[in-house]
């Protein structure tokens, strides 16, 4: 019986060796897989009809004011220094090349708020995301490219300038505007204090009075690009609340948005709500967590999260 225990021992040690070596051996074939599928600019550049065509009005207004609004707030740290249109995607190749090379760990990337230059943080995907945030971040780009991005579309090579030296990045575009570059979509302009608006309705019937909250992210050129909020609205009379309402809003171009609310007192001497919100561009998460009544974000990521209450008296 010792003998068979032993035998028995030795046959396991040789299995897990065995698997062990099969592993290795698998992880060495995808990495050269790897190296052998790296897609270059190159590779996509003859998936590109060249176009003549000057590029159009809205792009070359949203391009100068994305230049003149970096440069306001985040100075000498990064500057455009040159456009190249490359011309227009003519194959799903060529969506599907487009996706790699955005999403590929050499490529460069930014995060952040050019209002708060102190949240912007600007590099190559893979410095700037490891472990599970590379794969999200990598996930986030390969599905919005999917989504926007079709045959037909159009390409810029737009060069910068930066604390990381000289960079380029590839900038999608259509007749209505910019679709996505990782710079111009990685960063937003947001004012993080939020926009408070109230009004009191004392002279009707049942009198109420309501109090709104949100907070807004802008493109680089200025435009909205998202927003989330929330909404408590009081009846009463006298001074006595009869009923609260609450609603709520979130919402992103290009990213992912996230809003609850629910009342927490209903009626007596005020109103009172409980709020959850969030957004973020694609490289992020969002979760809501319904025991704490939160949102929370992970990854990275341009985002703006508030958790929070508010009452409102009479």
């Amino acid at each position: 019986m010792k003998k068979l225990v032993s035998t028995f021992k030795l046959l396991a040690v040789l299995s897990v060796l065995t698997l062990s070596s099969c592993r290795d051996e698998n992880n060495d074939i995808a990495q050269q897989e790897v190296l052998q599928d790296k897609v270059t600019m190159a590779d996509l550049k003859k998936e590109i009809t060249p176009s003549s065509q000057a590029v159009p009005d809205v792009v070359q207004s949203q391009l100068e004011e994305s230049k003149k609004n970096i440069e306001y707030y985040l100075k000498n740290d990064l500057q455009i220094t040159g456009i190249t249109v490359l011309g227009q995607l003519s194959t799903t190749k060529g969506i599907e090349l487009s996706q790699s090379l955005i999403s590929d760990q050499d490529q460069f990337i930014a995060i952040g708020n050019i209002m708060d230059p102190s949240s912007v943080k600007i590099g190559k995907i893979g410095d700037l995301y490891t472990g599970e945030d590379l794969i999200t971040a990598q996930k986030g780009l390969k599905e919005m490219m999917s989504e926007e991005i079709k045959t037909g579309t159009n390409v810029l090579e737009v060069t910068w300038n930066g604390k990381n030296g000289k960079f380029t990045t590839l900038c999608f575009y259509n007749s209505t505007g910019i679709i996505w570059d990782n710079i111009f979509g990685g960063l937003v302009m947001m004012d993080t204090r939020g926009q408070v608006e109230t009004t009191n309705d004392a002279a009707a019937k049942v009198a109420s009075k309501w109090y709104k909250q949100w907070w807004t992210a802008k493109w680089l050129w200025g435009s909205k690009r998202g927003e989330i909020g929330y909404k408590i609205t009081i009846y009463y009379s006298g001074s006595t609340v009869s009923n609260t309402d609450v609603s709520d809003w979130g919402n992103i171009s290009l990213g992912k948005a996230k809003s609850e609310s629910k009342v927490i007192k209903n009626s007596g001497a005020y109103g009172k709500c409980q709020y959850a919100l969030g957004l973020c561009t694609p490289t992020g998460s969002l979760s809501f967590n319904a025991s704490k009544f939160s949102v929370s974000f992970s990854g990275l990521g341009s985002n703006i999260v508030s958790n929070g209450s508010q009452s409102l008296y009479p």
